[in-house]
């Protein structure tokens, strides 16, 4: 028996992308391996852990707990869309190289989009709210301090205006 494929149609980094993919076809899997968009990491499958996390129409989602069919018209922005339009490191990228936010890199396409999410609805985070911003993701390698330096960088550069 084969499985009825649907018709999806999204924008993924302002790209149209029309996908043929099973009902229970989840986000994640469709990104990475129908649209091979493998930044978004799949970590857990139960969407604890943060690695997967998206932007959907602007606001962080676990892409491991949405079905593609379910964004049918919708804007998606993965990690590999934040960088700027030349190409160059956009802001949140950007403060994690210069503050050593990542070690192992596995959580940090998840963070880069929580964090870029959380800057545009509060661009000048006090040091407790950046660390309220990351603390839904989960990191086994840094200890976070370099994480949330990392969200008040970005937030000065975003501050500094375009270089």
């Amino acid at each position: 028996m084969t499985e009825e494929l649907l018709d999806v149609r999204l924008s993924v980094n302002g790209t149209p992308r029309p996908l043929r993919v099973p009902a229970r076809r989840l986000l994640s899997d469709a990104l990475r391996h129908d649209l091979g968009l493998t930044g978004t990491h799949v970590g857990c499958e139960h969407g604890v852990c943060g690695a997967c996390t998206v932007l959907l129409d602007g606001r962080p989602v676990r892409s491991c707990l949405v079905l593609a069919v379910s964004v049918d018209g919708q804007e998606v922005t993965t990690v590999e869309g934040l960088a700027e339009p030349d190409g160059s490191l956009g802001p949140v990228q950007q403060a994690f190289a210069e503050c050593h936010g990542l070690q192992c890199g596995f959580c940090t396409p998840g963070f880069l989009t929580t964090i870029t999410a959380g800057l545009r609805d509060n661009p000048s985070p006090t040091h407790e709210e950046a660390r309220e911003m990351v603390a839904g993701n989960l990191c086994r390698c840094t200890g976070y301090q370099n994480i949330v330096k990392a969200v008040e960088r970005a937030a000065e550069i975003g501050a500094e205006g375009p270089s």
